[in-house]
């Protein structure tokens, strides 16, 4: 119904003739109404269709900066600054929603006919269908265009993951990182060191998708630049935090738990920084458990954190956890998975490699949850050393 203009006067009719001329006029118009999907082109169509069948002296859309004919603006009054009386009919969408509102100038300020009321109104409510369907449709485009850019987004995280994994002789290792979303804050990489040591590092930032992913990237950029230079593990922590600290208050929205570790694979030794991260997991030959607790708190939350190392030998037959906390915060229900019964299965799994240490913990979450919709990014590294020489397997 239209609002701001009252309906024509009860006595008009319209004869048979008027009403199969109306038809004809409302079915060329809605054809070309509906001939384009874009928004603008829509609205100009209505206004073109108005002045031009109808001879109305103007029409617009208030608010879009579109008009046609003689543009009606609307006085203090409600009446038009031209001196013509307006009709006023909203578009409303499938919901009731207004979407805009056509105004119409009559020539010489006369009121509407019964037919000109009639043929408005049914003009607007295909002009309301085609124009719901053209901002569907651009919705459409532009969620098309989002997900090529998270397409390409995950495909340029996933390669910044390592593509292979040192062979170090009697050491297994391998890692599995899956995202909630297309893209997501876990980060793990490997480095050889130039004394032959091993630098692996396990990091988490704080919440999920893109924001975090690109954290994430950064944090990578920066922990490669630092591994380059042989710095001990607790000063390597405590220049990282020092960084992402400096890197500003939106990167300190989004701070980083990690957990460091350099292997000398030659003496078995073992040290490890944990940064505000989840324990860390050692299981020793003769089944001792361990864990590397944290030593201070997450990167970049805390400006001056310094932060200490543990050292400990990693023997053969032994094998070590890291992960992300998307593990333990696996539900069934309202009950959590956890890090005691993740270390639990840790501890009991009877797999001797590194892969096969990965797919048990899978399994284990998987059964847990029921297979349920993964609601954290989750990412594990497992390193083994057996009494044998093996490859390291990805």
């Amino acid at each position: 119904m239209s609002a701001g203009y009252p309906m024509p006067g009860g006595e008009e009719t319209m004869d048979l003739q008027q009403q199969v001329a109306r038809l004809q006029a409302l079915l060329e118009a809605s054809r070309q109404v509906h001939s384009t999907i874009r928004e603008e082109e829509v609205l100009e169509q209505v206004l073109r269709i108005v002045v031009r069948e109808l001879e109305m002296a103007g029409a617009a859309f208030p608010g879009t900066g579109l008009s046609y004919g003689e543009a009606p603006e609307v006085t203090a009054d409600g009446s038009s600054a031209l001196g013509s009386a307006l009709a006023c009919f909203p578009l409303d969408d499938r919901e009731g929603r207004k979407m805009t509102e056509l105004v119409v100038a009559t020539p010489e300020g006369r009121e509407l006919t019964l037919y000109e009321y009639d043929f408005l109104e049914g003009l607007v409510l295909q002009a309301a269908v085609a124009l719901e369907n053209a901002r569907n449709h651009e919705r459409n485009l532009q969620w098309a265009r989002v997900q090529q850019d998270l397409d390409a987004a995950r495909n340029i995280q996933r390669s910044l993951l390592p593509h292979t994994l040192p062979k170090i002789a009697g050491y297994s290792l391998g890692f599995r990182s899956e995202t909630c979303y297309e893209v997501g804050g876990d980060y793990l990489d490997v480095v050889e060191q130039p004394d032959g040591s091993l630098l692996v590092v396990v990091a988490d930032v704080a919440g999920k998708g893109m924001a975090s992913a690109l954290m994430a990237t950064s944090f990578r950029a920066a922990f490669r630049a630092m591994a380059v230079n042989g710095l001990p593990l607790d000063e390597l922590a405590t220049r990282m935090n020092e960084h992402h600290w400096q890197e500003g208050e939106e990167a300190r929205r989004r701070y980083v738990t990690a957990i460091f570790l350099r292997l000398h694979p030659q003496t078995g030794d073992l040290e490890v920084v944990n940064a505000g991260h989840n324990p860390g997991f050692l299981v020793q030959p003769g089944g001792e458990t361990c864990q590397f607790d944290s030593s201070g708190t997450p990167l970049g939350l805390l400006p001056g954190m310094r932060y200490s190392s543990q050292r400990c030998g990693f023997t053969p037959g032994a094998r070590l956890l890291f992960y992300t906390d998307g593990l333990t915060e696996v539900f069934c229900g309202e009950e959590e998975f956890g890090s005691d019964r993740l270390l639990d299965e840790f501890s009991r799994c009877q797999a001797q490699k590194a892969d096969g240490i990965l797919d048990a913990m899978w399994e284990a979450l998987n059964a847990f949850s029921g297979g349920g919709p993964q609601m954290d990014d989750m990412t594990a590294l497992a390193l083994c050393r057996g009494t044998d020489a093996t490859e390291a397997t990805v």
